[in-house]
Order: C-alpha cells, then sequence, then structure tokens
C-alpha cells in the first residue's frame, strides 16, 4: 500500500525522579508519557527490525505555548519530518509539505497513548531495576501482556526527566522484534533552536493545499474481534494520497499498542493485492471482502491483524 511508506515511514521509526520507583503505577506512567512533550533534548538514535540498523537525529524544544520537533534520517534519500504547535511537515518531492497531523502521528521517543487506564488490564507491569542508556541511569521496566494477541514491551527512562531512552518489543519467546535506543543525547542546556524553529517557518510558507483532512463521523463499520483491552480513540474518514475515493479509518489503542482499521471501495488496480506485510512490529494484512478493501496495520503480532480484518462488517449507521 502506498501510503503506508514514504514519510510516515520515517515516523515508524515522550520532569520528575524515579530513581526509588518500586511497582509502577498509574500516576507515574502518566508522568512518562508528558515527558517526551516537557523535555528539551537533542540526540541520534536507531531504529532496529530484523537485520536493518536505521538512524536518526531528533531536536525537540518546548515553548510557552507549543512544541518544535524536527526528525530526519540519515541514511539514504533526504527524509524529514517537522512538527510545531499541532501541524506536521514531511519533506516530500523536494520541498516541505503539509500532511495531516494524524498520520504524522510522534514516534520514539513519544511511544505511549493517552489511553494510560488500559494498561493495568492489559499488561503485567514489572520493575527490572536500572541499566544505562546513552551515558544517562535509567530505570527498566517491562510490560508483559495477559494474553497473546499483543507484544510485550522494555523500556528504559531517564531516572531525572522521565524521557524514554530505549524501547524494545519481545515476541512470543522473547525475541526482539524490533528496537528504538538512543545512541546521544542531551538533554536541556544550550540547544541549537535556531535551524529547527527555521526550519518550522519555512513549511509554514510551503503548505501544501490540498493536505488531506479528515472528517469524524459514524461509519456504521465494526470489527468483532478487536482484543481486550483495546479501546476506539478515533473513527474518521480521509482522502489518502492515491486512492480514488476517501478512505474509512478507525483507530484502537491499549495504552501501549495501537491498531487501524482502514476501508475502502476496491477497484481492483495493482494496489488492492492481498496479502501480509511487516516492518519490525508494525504489521499489515489487506484483503478485498465483498468489493471492499479491508487493511489492518498493528503494533500487535500477525495473528491478531489477521483475526481483526477477519471480523470486519457493515453494521449500518
Amino acid at each position: 500500500m502506498k501510503w503506508w511508506v514514504g514519510c510516515c515511514g520515517l515516523l515508524l521509526l515522550l520532569g520528575k525522579s524515579y530513581a526509588a520507583v518500586g511497582q509502577p503505577n498509574l500516576d507515574w506512567l502518566k508522568t512518562l508519557a508528558f515527558a517526551g512533550h516537557q523535555t528539551e533534548y537533542s540526540g541520534t538514535f536507531i531504529y532496529q527490525y530484523g537485520n536493518r540498523v536505521e538512524t536518526s537525529r531528533i531536536t525537540h524544544l518546548v515553548e510557552a505555548d507549543s512544541e518544535y520537533e524536527r526528525l530526519e534520517s540519515l541514511e539514504g534519500p533526504r527524509r524529514e519530518i517537522v512538527r510545531h504547535h499541532g501541524q506536521v511537515w514531511c519533506y516530500l518531492n523536494h520541498k516541505m509539505v503539509q500532511i495531516d497531523s494524524q498520520q504524522g502521528r510522534a514516534g520514539f521517543p513519544s511511544l505511549l497513548s493517552d489511553e494510560l487506564s488500559a494498561l493495568n488490564g492489559n499488561y503485567e507491569m514489572k520493575d527490572l531495576g536500572m541499566g544505562s542508556v546513552a551515558g544517562y541511569n535509567a530505570q527498566v521496566l517491562l510490560f508483559q501482556p495477559k494474553d497473546n494477541l499483543r507484544y510485550a514491551h522494555k523500556l528504559w527512562i531517564h531516572t531525572d526527566t522521565g524521557l524514554l531512552l530505549k524501547a524494545t518489543v519481545l515476541g512470543d519467546k522473547n525475541q526482539v522484534v524490533e528496537q528504538y535506543a538512543f545512541t546521544q543525547l542531551k538533554i536541556g542546556g544550550d540547544l541549537d533552536r535556531s535551524s529547527i524553529m527555521s526550519v518550522g517557518k519555512e513549511g509554514l510558507s510551503q503548505i501544501n493545499i490540498g493536505a488531506s483532512s479528515a472528517v469524524a463521523f459514524n461509519s456504521g463499520w465494526v470489527a468483532d474481534a478487536i482484543p481486550v483491552g483495546f479501546k476506539k480513540v478515533t473513527e474518521v474518514q480521509r482522502p489518502m494520497r492515491g486512492k480514488h475515493a476517501p478512505v474509512t479509518q478507525l483507530v484502537f489503542s491499549d495504552g501501549l499498542s495501537a491498531i487501524s482499521i482502514f476501508i475502502e471501495p476496491a477497484d481492483l488496480d495493482g494496489d488492492d493485492l492481498e496479502g501480509m506485510s511487516s516492518r519490525g512490529a508494525v504489521n499489515l494484512y489487506h484483503k478485498v471482502v465483498d468489493k471492499h478493501m479491508y487493511t489492518v496495520v498493528g503494533e500487535v503480532p500477525p495473528r491478531t491483524v489477521m483475526q481483526v480484518l477477519d471480523s470486519i462488517r457493515y453494521n449500518g449507521k
């Protein structure tokens, strides 16, 4: 699926001390979820999956009423994302163009979602003690799922700020499915503010007027086999690049992982080929059913996205 790659592919690539933390609790997790938004930092991190390693540079600055973030790939063709005050720009076709902020959702180190209340019901949280990442002390936590429909997550959290320094997704046999980790990091202090802010201003002058806009609505589509603990966080209809008609999207989250369902009329062109594809912990499964193309994308095992897709049906508005 063409819309699954490109700019958003780069994204598949969040001040309190936790040194004395015992068993994690919900208040502690809320602070962790906001740390990536409230902390200023600049550094380089790697994303590993299979035998591949990708390197990116990120700078995050905090202003009185907004955030600036610049994410750029350090390998291959130029790939760059700039976020400013809820708006997102992507370097595409040799210029910065505005994209839908939902498609350009934040990635590492802002992995935790707003659905934190679901974590206690879906995962067993274990304190694994102390570790070190990029020269910073870290508290190590393991989130072990209570079923086989989601992955385990191992997190290294900076003990002073709560910033996520490393995140590993583990499969059934504790094999590493994917991993993000800072290799070089500077938290606070004298950061280069001018370069990232100038990029944001350049993006403002190069907005793509055709940037997609999502409209919230009740589509009537449901999936009966969404795993327990996943809650619907949005349901929209949006135009998408390369699509002949608007696409319905439903997004579900369990607090650590997300599942998105896309439904569109099948046009029987090359993009309508059925099958499964994967990139790290993200699995995508699409299939034509009753003249519709169903696509399920999830940070969950392949069995889960297949189960969800096979349970999609139209329930009426």
